[in-house]
């Protein structure tokens, strides 16, 4: 049932054929940042959207309200495990559902062209074929429990870097085999209700003008569905002549009454007002918005417990990328003294910064983690190196609200004569305001007071971090009056790494001090009026780095393991801005091979989202790639390291050596303009082709067992129309359960058109007990055949099929004619 039917069809059109034309074009712009319009003479209630890649944040961004925070995007996918991919979308249809979400705008599929992507994080993968496979998986997960999903952003929005008005200048070649590949399966197979445009242009015409909504979109894929813009994607009253469907936010827009007029006046004919409005109509009805019509799922028919699925999908997701002499799993009861040593140990990153963010209850943090599974053991912490920059909040449990007497803090929005307009009591001090009540656009101040009783004695640097002027009192007296200037340029780079405004504190532990720092909301960035974040606490002190690693290494040097926990943070790894380097933050590296020197028993964990260069990578005993793992990362990160979980991921994108080694890194225009000259060849594609060895291979992983694959037998031929088969044995020749990756390439040696060396055509994820044997049979589907050139094109003769588990360790080979 999803409202496709001729029957169906003449309902929503009899339905469409009540709403006068100024009723229609409200339809197609958003209410708000988050919601449609309603309509209550024809049934239809107001549809709330929401972020929700990684979790599902709902209406407002509010720790008052906190959500689920699964495992980033490239977790996911390192998981290479279609039914992990939609118990992932079907937890984020739950959280939806409570949350009273009707659209989660997810999952982000963009490919990993350049590791120096900001988004890097919340996408997939650097194949479109593993893309694609873990898009519809996710997209069948959110829909079968009966909330949209929406894979974005159409299309080669693979950059951050003048995001807005960069043209990608891209070949159909690529556009067909790569990047449209990444979506089209979530279309085709499992029928998205939504697909989001993206900002850019490609090849010159914005996204949400361009004919490539319609083709291959609608008139190829089959869709049916709304596409929404991206925030503010829409440009023109003229590109309602396209197939974009519904613009966001609202209420104001270049659509509404501009284009009334256009319609009466003939330059967009009402033929296109009408398609829109009733694609939106459907998906009103299937997510029982619309009176008359049942939702698809009137409840969620997949349901788990949130918080042990987001423990399990992180371990599922977490790559093991070096383990010398099986130093992990540690014997946990072995133990008497473990150094738990880095700055993301205490402040884990379990997400990455931007619209993808959300606010979870509780964070279970690596030092958490390992404390909770040794009891018995000593375990310390240092922090070794500062890796977060700027404001960091204060713990709540250190603030009082002096208006509560209750934790956390009280904020007030004033009118220019001091009135107030509003106000809240917050439980953080770190605030994003992205809809909701709060008057942003209409008030002069904010003003965010608390009494905080620090609990060490030493003179801080307490303030404010934003764009903007302000104000910072200490125990009634203005102590300091600043403006932060414009980091970035990007709305991203403004609220993801603001910059910082502070004044010196004296604090005594124990102490109290009443803090208020009062805001002009006149200066703030405006790049979306309804949009502001501001952080108040603490700006991080790096004046002792020597003493930090010193203690560091005293505490390596006295343990009998040392784990290392090395990462990045939201000024690295954020929407709004793309990385100019893969460096780890601050003095990381130097901690690792200290550390090492103290104590050779030396485990690293990578806590990031997206490749970081690891120079020290054959120094340690082993590491462990942990990514943005979610709101129960430390519990999963012990749960591998203490055996009790492997690490089930398999890597999705080229680690390097070097920077200078990636053959695709661009992303910054020229002129407006990114051209995408490497055309097919990214990622292993152009790792191959260069002929450079990497750190870290595609595909490359390892466990806690031992595997071998064997007898392998290829369908002898495959044609345009029929698709090829092979089988083969997997065998756990170890000791304890595991999972294994077995993935098929495809190459052509002989071919008569530029090829990669090799291509990814098909995969599985197998999981067999200690001993067990499996027989294994993937499909090569015909389209991994095919090359595009004004159609799909099927070049007759002999491919090479290698199988292994990665896509260079591939010992097993077959051959398949193409018919």
């Amino acid at each position: 049932m999803t409202y496709t039917s001729a029957a169906d069809t003449a309902r929503l059109t009899a339905l469409l054929e009540r709403l006068t034309l100024d009723e229609k074009v409200q339809l197609l712009t958003g209410r708000d940042f988050w919601t449609t319009w309603p309509i209550e003479k024809i049934g239809l209630r107001r549809l709330l959207v929401s972020d929700g890649p990684s979790g599902v944040r709902g209406e407002v961004w509010d720790e008052r309200s906190p959500s689920l925070n699964l495992p980033s995007g490239t977790a996911l996918s390192s998981s290479w495990d279609g039914e992990m991919a939609a118990r992932y979308g079907a937890m984020s249809a739950v959280e939806a559902r409570r949350k009273g979400v009707d659209v989660v705008l997810g999952p982000t599929i963009n490919l990993h062209r350049s590791p120096l992507g900001g988004r890097h994080f919340e996408a997939f993968s650097e194949d479109p074929v593993l893309t694609a496979e873990m898009a519809a998986a996710y997209v069948a997960g959110v829909q079968d429990n009966g909330v949209g999903a929406t894979p974005k952003h159409y299309i080669a929005n693979d950059y951050e870097t003048e995001r807005f008005t960069a043209s990608t200048e891209v070949s159909d070649r690529a556009l067909r085999e790569l990047y449209l590949l990444a979506f089209e399966k979530s279309v085709t197979d499992s029928h998205a209700w939504l697909v989001m445009s993206s900002y850019n242009s490609i090849n010159g015409v914005t996204a949400t003008e361009n004919d490539l909504l319609e083709t291959p979109l609608n008139s190829e894929w089959g869709f049916d569905g709304v596409v929404v813009s991206d925030w503010t994607g829409v440009r023109s009253t003229a590109s309602a002549r396209a197939s974009q469907d519904l613009e966001m936010p609202g209420p104001d827009g270049f659509w509404g009454a501009a284009l009334v007029a256009a319609v009466r006046a003939g330059d967009v004919a009402e033929n296109d007002i009408d398609r829109k409005v009733l694609r939106i109509l459907r998906l009103a009805a299937r997510v029982g918005a619309l009176a008359g019509f049942d939702a698809v799922q009137a409840a969620p028919v997949t349901v788990e417990d949130g918080i042990a699925f987001a423990r399990e999908a992180s371990s599922a997701g977490s790559v093991l990328l070096r383990n010398v002499d099986q130093a992990l799993p540690l014997a946990a009861e072995s133990l008497r003294s473990v150094a738990v040593i880095g700055h993301n140990a205490l402040h884990a990153r379990t997400q990455g910064g931007g619209s993808a963010t959300v606010l979870p209850e509780k964070i279970v943090t690596p030092l958490d983690g390992i404390r909770s599974a040794l009891p018995h053991a000593e375990v310390s912490y240092s922090v070794g190196a500062v890796v977060q920059n700027g404001i960091a909040e204060l713990p709540l449990d250190s603030i009082v609200n002096p208006a509560t007497g209750t934790a956390g803090m009280l904020v007030r929005f004033l009118d220019a004569d001091g009135a107030e307009l509003f106000r809240e009591d917050r439980l953080a001090t770190a605030l994003i305001y992205f809809g909701g009540n709060a008057p942003i656009q209409t008030a002069h101040t904010i003003e965010l007071s608390m009494t905080w009783t620090p609990t060490d004695s030493a003179t801080v640097p307490f303030g404010f971090a934003a764009v903007g002027r302000g104000r910072i009192f200490v125990d009634g007296a203005v102590a300091h009056e600043g403006e932060g200037l414009s980091v970035g340029g990007t709305l991203g780079a403004n609220m993801m790494a603001p910059p910082s405004v502070v004044t010196a504190v004296a604090a005594v532990a124990g102490r109290p001090v009443a803090l208020k720092v009062e805001f002009d909301l006149s200066t703030r960035d405006m790049d979306l009026p309804g949009v502001f974040g501001i952080n108040v606490g603490v700006e991080t002190d790096d004046s002792g780095p020597a003493a930090l690693l010193a203690a560091a290494v005293d505490a390596a040097r006295a343990a009998d393991v040392a784990i290392v926990v090395v990462g990045t943070n939201a000024q690295v790894e954020s929407e709004g801005f793309d990385r100019s380097d893969l460096d780890l933050p601050g003095r990381q590296d130097e901690l690792v091979r200290a550390v090492v020197d103290a104590n050779p028993r030396t485990i690293v964990v990578v806590n990031s989202g997206s490749p970081v260069l690891l120079p020290w990578r054959d120094e340690v005993q082993a590491i462990l790639l942990s990514y943005f793992g979610g709101q129960e990362y430390g519990n999963a990160l012990a749960d591998m390291l203490f055996g009790q979980a492997e690490p089930g991921g398999r890597l999705p994108t080229t680690w390097p050596k070097e920077l200078t080694d990636v053959p695709v890194l661009d992303v910054t225009p020229e002129d407006g303009i990114l051209r995408y000259d490497e055309g097919i060849h990214i990622g292993y594609r152009a790792w191959l082709k260069a002929g450079t060895e990497p750190a870290f291979e595609f595909g490359f992983g390892l466990g806690y067992t031992e595997w071998e694959l064997a007898d392998l037998t290829v369908a002898p031929t495959v044609s345009a129309d029929t698709d090829g088969w092979l089988s083969l044995s997997v065998t756990n020749t170890g000791e304890r359960a595991g999972k294994q990756v077995v993935q098929v390439y495809l190459s052509r040696a002989d071919s008569a058109i530029d090829r990669p060396v090799r291509w990814l055509a098909g995969f599985a994820a197998v999981s067999l007990e200690a001993g067990a044997s499996a027989l294994l049979e993937l499909a090569l589907p015909a389209r991994a055949f095919a090359n595009w050139d004004e159609g799909w094109q099927y070049e007759a003769g002999a491919f090479a099929v290698h199988v292994g588990t990665s896509v260079t360790d591939t010992p097993l080979t077959g051959t398949v004619d193409l018919v």
